[in-house]
């Protein structure tokens, strides 16, 4: 059984309590974890604030050393963290071990660019006068992981909040902790104590650290209502929240698009782990002339896709990750359904998996914007298609939402993809390249989909805070009482 970090040592729940990790694929059991108290949060919320005393002192030169060594340690352990993220949260091996990369790729990225982030002098009014603009860590921060990318996005908190000069206290979500405790375990034992400090268990947990006197900054990804109850409890303590709640984005599909490179580049953005990403395609609007021949080309390739276990190398797409996910995509689609929509492919459970919460990837058309499916956050493989006259009404359809995460884009046409850039309201537009990461471009959303910016210099800065001083070196006299007399 593996325990959590608190402080430098892996411990067990002070209330001795256990909860049970399984395997959405076959729903067989995988490991036991502690569940933390709210006596665990606060005592590694306690040792974070120790730690951090002498962590906002570390220079930049150890702090990329020790950052650095985190990301080589992941990539040496790559096929163990993979397997592990596999198992719990279902995604094929695959593409997890493409996440090591990425996630070991944000550390080094984060190290390097900590080494000239300090601030800067400003102009004085007087010659006897400095005037600096400093940039200070928070103190603690507390960090909300969601499961579909344990590591992933643990990383892109983690990494800049540490180069920042913060302690962390981690709580990765309930239902894929094992490969975030094995992550601390063989990737952060050179940390000094206190610096990085993690926690399994459930809501009560989550909220001690939002609520506490003693976290400074919360900084969370994960479905819009959790979120808000997070700003709303952070409002209370005028506490700031580094907040990325989720997407329903559009792919606009022009008419001078290769379909060649369209068709399975939609494909890719929808059902990439089961649709199980913020930045999932959710809705799909494909100019009429080429609406009929897209489809057809679309439900062709679906079709190809191979079903099952992450764990076997067939497999393209693998389980959702437990029942209640999977019942919200059914829900939608079936609403969906009965209101009239067309399901070309998929729309049910596969019949060759007796467990394991599979959906099968699905196509629907005669969709329009009254539906759940096309509204709220689906979270799964579908893939509804509107189709449109003009790219207005394509720019209107893709804005006409609560979300604005990202935003895709077919065509070879500059004009169409300046005004698509220009007028979409997402914080990511991408053209003719869907859901690719730079560790130097800035990742966030508009709208619902919260306004922090993780990745990037913005992603650095959101885990630090402006400090302005002034510095009259001379103690030049003045009638303080009356300075413009």
């Amino acid at each position: 059984m593996p325990n959590m970090l608190i402080d430098g040592a892996f411990v067990g729940s002070s209330g001795g309590e256990l909860f049970a990790v399984h395997n959405p694929a076959s729903e067989e059991l995988l490991d036991h974890v502690p569940r933390a108290t709210v006596e665990d949060a606060r005592r590694a919320v306690a040792a974070a604030n120790t730690a951090f005393k002498q962590w906002r002192k570390t220079s930049a030169h150890e702090k990329a050393e020790l950052l650095h060594e985190i990301a080589h340690k992941m990539r040496a352990h790559t096929d163990d963290l993979a397997m592990l993220m596999t198992l719990e949260g279902g995604k094929p091996l695959l593409e997890n071990r493409d996440e090591i990369g990425w996630c070991a790729a944000c550390f080094d990225y984060y190290a390097e660019l900590q080494r000239n982030t300090r601030g800067r002098v400003i102009p004085s009014v007087e010659p006897s006068q400095l005037a600096m603009v400093l940039k200070e860590p928070y103190g603690v921060v507390a960090c909300i992981v969601p499961w579909n990318y344990p590591l992933l996005l643990m990383s892109w908190k983690v990494a800049p909040a540490l180069a920042a000069g913060n302690a962390v206290v981690l709580k990765p979500s309930e239902m894929t902790p094992l490969s975030s405790l094995r992550f601390a375990e063989i990737c952060c034992d050179h940390l000094p104590p206190g610096v990085l400090n993690m926690l399994t268990g459930f809501g009560d947990v989550g909220r001690e650290l939002v609520v506490s006197p003693a976290t400074h900054l919360i900084a969370f990804t994960g479905s819009f209502e959790t979120g808000r109850e997070i700003a709303r409890l952070a409002a209370e303590r005028v506490k700031k929240t580094h907040l990325e709640l989720g997407g329903k984005d559009a792919f606009i599909v022009a008419e001078d698009a290769d379909l060649d490179v369209a068709v399975p580049g939609v494909a890719w953005a929808a059902l990439l782990n089961a649709g199980q990403v913020c930045t999932s395609t959710e809705r799909v609007y494909v100019q009429q002339s080429i609406a009929k021949e897209f489809t057809e080309r679309l439900v062709a390739f679906v079709a190809t896709l191979r079903l099952g276990p992450g764990i076997e190398p067939s497999t393209d797409i693998g389980p959702l990750v437990g029942a209640r996910y999977r019942d919200k995509v059914e829900n939608q689609v079936e609403e969906a359904r009965a209101k009239g929509a067309r399901i070309l492919t998929g729309g049910k459970r596969p019949p060759q998996f007796e467990r394991g919460y599979f959906y099968e990837p699905t196509v629907l058309t005669g969709v329009d914007h009254s539906y759940r499916l096309m509204r709220e956050e689906t979270f799964g493989p579908t893939i509804p298609i509107m189709s449109y006259d003009s790219f207005d009404e394509a720019i209107a359809l893709a804005n006409d939402c609560d979300y604005g995460l990202g935003a895709n884009l077919y065509t070879n046409d500059p004009k169409k993809v300046k005004q698509y850039y220009e007028e979409v309201k997402a914080g990511t537009c991408w053209v003719n390249d869907p859901l690719t990461d730079n560790d130097a471009g800035p990742f966030g959303g508009m709208k619902f989909s919260g306004g922090a910016r993780e990745l990037g210099e913005e992603g650095l800065e959101e885990f630090l805070e402006t400090k302005h001083v002034h510095w009259d070196f001379e103690m030049a006299k003045k009638s303080w009482w009356y300075p413009y007399a």
